[in-house]
C-alpha cells in the first residue's frame, strides 16, 4: 500500500506553490475576462509569502498546508484568501495527527476541506465556482479509498477529475462573486476559481506520486 510520511510532505506543498506561480499570467487572463483579473497576482503573493518564509524550515505536510492557510486568509486581498485559507488549514487539521498520509487519509483530507468551504460560501456543484473543481475530487479519491486502489493510481484519476471539473465551469452561469452580474454572459468562460483549484490539485497529486513509498 503506497503512502509516503506527513514530515516528508514539504515537497508537495513547494510544487503546489510553483504551480500557482508558474500560472499566474493565465490565472489574470481567466479572471480578467468576467473577474476583475487579480486572481493569478493574489495567489501567487500568498503562495510565493510562504514559500518565501518556509524554504528553510523543517515543516510537514499538515503543518505546511496550516501554515499556507493562514498566508492566504489574512495576507491576500481578494474574496479567495478566506476560501482557500479555510481548505487547507481544515484539510491541516484532518490529518495533524497522522504520521504516515495515506489514500484513506489524503480523501479525508479533501472531504475535510470541501466540508469547511461548505461552512463560508453557499456554492454548490453547478454554480461555476472551485467547488466544481473540489467536490468531483472528494467524491473520486473517497471512491478509490473504497475500492481500495492504488494511492499513485487514485492521484492519476483524480487530476483527471480535476480536468474536468473544471472544464464544466465553462458552459455554466455564474451565480457568486463579480462574475454573476453577467448573469448569461458568464456563460463560456472557464471561472477563475475553478482553473487555479485544478492547478493546485494536480500539482498536489504530481508531487505526492513523488514521495510516495
Amino acid at each position: 500500500m503506497s503512502t509516503f510520511k506527513n514530515t516528508d510532505g514539504k515537497s508537495v506543498l513547494l510544487k503546489m506553490v510553483k504551480g500557482i506561480q508558474d500560472n499566474k499570467a493565465y490565472l489574470g487572463e481567466v479572471d480578467g475576462l468576467i473577474g476583475d483579473g487579480d486572481h493569478g497576482m493574489n495567489m501567487n503573493k500568498g503562495f510565493s509569502v510562504f514559500e518565501e518564509r518556509f524554504k528553510d524550515e523543517d515543516i510537514s505536510f499538515s503543518e505546511g498546508l496550516d501554515e499556507l492557510g493562514m498566508i492566504l486568509l489574512n495576507e491576500i486581498g481578494g474574496s479567495m484568501g478566506p476560501i482557500y485559507g479555510t481548505i487547507f488549514m481544515d484539510m491541516a487539521d484532518s490529518a495533524e495527527e497522522e504520521e504516515d498520509i495515506t489514500l484513506e487519509v489524503f480523501a479525508k483530507m479533501l472531504e475535510a476541506g470541501l466540508e469547511g468551504l461548505y461552512g463560508i460560501v453557499d456554492a454548490r456543484p453547478g454554480d461555476k465556482t472551485l467547488v466544481d473543481t473540489l467536490n468531483p475530487c472528494v467524491e473520486c479519491m473517497k471512491k478509490a479509498a473504497a475500492e481500495g486502489k492504488d494511492f499513485a493510481q487514485a492521484l492519476d484519476e483524480m487530476k483527471d477529475c480535476a480536468e474536468t471539473g473544471k472544464e464544466s465551469t465553462k458552459d455554466m452561469v455564474a451565480k457568486y462573486g463579480r462574475s454573476s452580474r453577467l448573469g448569461e454572459r458568464s456563460r463560456g468562460v472557464l471561472d477563475a476559481g475553478a482553473t487555479s483549484c485544478c492547478i493546485m490539485l494536480k500539482a498536489m497529486a504530481d508531487g505526492m506520486k513523488s514521495v510516495l513509498e
